[in-house]
This record gives C-alpha cells, structure tokens and sequence, in this order.
C-alpha cells in the first residue's frame, strides 16, 4: 500500500492551477503503483491558527495536558498523523504576494512539533520524518519560480527539509500569466518524467 497525501492550498476550489496539476499528477503516481490510498487535505475549507491557547497546550507535557489542551491540539495531531502516514506528499501551492498562502503556513505551523515531527540535539532541531518523497506545485502569475523575488517555494523546502523531507521535487508553473497554456504544457512534461521516474526509486 503506498499512501499519498495532497495538500491543496489554492483559494480556487474551480479553475485552479495547481489543482489541476496535484490531481494529474497523483493519477500519474498512482496508475504504476498497486493499492495506492490517497488522502486528500483541503485547506481551503480553513484550518485554526496558532494562537495562545495552542501554544500553552503545544509546550505541555502530554501527560499534563487537560481535556481543554488536548482539544487545542486536536486538528494539529490529525494533520501531524496523516504526514506520518503518507509516503508521498504532494503540496499544490500558488504563490500569493511572493509567499505561500496563509492557510499553508497554518499548515506547516500545525504539523512542526517537537517531538512529533523533529527534535531538538545538541547539533541542532533533527527532522524525524525521513525517507518521504514530496512533490511541490508552485504556479505564479508573474514572479518566476526560484527568481529573487519567490519567498515561497525556498520556503516549502526549508519547512519540508526541517521536519525530515529532504527528497522534494518542485513542478512549476511559472508566471502562467504570461502564457498559461505554454507553462500548462511545460508542467505536464516534468509530471510525466517524474511520475516515469517514481517507480524505479521506490524499487531502488
């Protein structure tokens, strides 16, 4: 059984980009490989917000935490459970004023706990969730994926990097505000040669 978990993080629940290419790519991974399981994670339907509340439970130790922590946490453990459980993780994200949307960085806010996600040595914090692969949808309307002005995609990597995921691969589609059908092509071929690649690795 190979799971795959997609984050959607575009506002558009029609007409989106990067759901469109997230969805062609799972299909991709998904025809070669037998018993996939795909769970699917809409951020658009909203996730709460680190507030004090969370931050109070969160630094509890478990053990101590009340009923009224425990409930605090709640989202942020099944978020944190479905990462554990997937194999693949593919994160569809527009780029919104430079940056990820909001309701990503919730997402990523959820899901980095110490202990659960990584922890902290005397080298520094340790990702715990190795040998994950993920896979990045960036698509922009007029900044160039990885140009100077991209605080997004760096951002998806480092945040994937710190809790363990160090195999990401990013599809762009970049500045599709400019040509969209070109850029539409040229992110298709890159999900088609990876998707060929993906199931060598995973004998490999």
């Amino acid at each position: 059984m190979t799971n795959i978990l997609e984050i959607s993080a575009s506002g558009r629940t029609q007409g989106s980009l990067t759901r469109q290419l997230t969805g062609e790519l799972i299909d991709t991974l998904g025809n070669p490989l037998d018993g996939t399981n795909v769970t699917r994670r809409d951020l658009a339907a909203g996730l709460n917000f680190v507030d004090d509340r969370w931050i109070a439970a969160n630094f509890a130790a478990p053990e101590d935490r009340t009923e009224a922590q425990r409930a605090a946490l709640a989202e942020s453990d099944v978020l944190v459970d479905e990462l554990k459980a997937a194999d693949i993780v593919v994160i569809g994200s527009p780029m919104y004023n430079f940056g990820v949307p909001a309701v990503l960085k919730a997402w990523i806010d959820m899901i980095a706990r110490a202990g659960l996600t990584f922890r902290y040595t005397e080298s520094g914090p340790e990702g715990l969730l190795k040998g994950k692969k993920a896979y990045v949808v960036v698509a922009s309307g007029g900044v160039a994926i990885d140009s100077a002005a991209d605080f997004a995609t760096p951002y998806l990597r480092h945040a994937l990097s710190f809790v363990g995921i160090d195999d990401v691969e990013v599809i762009s589609a970049s500045q599709a505000g400019k040509a969209a059908d070109e850029v539409l092509d040229a992110a298709r071929t890159q999900i088609a040669e990876l998707a060929e690649a993906e199931p060598a690795r995973r004998v490999a």
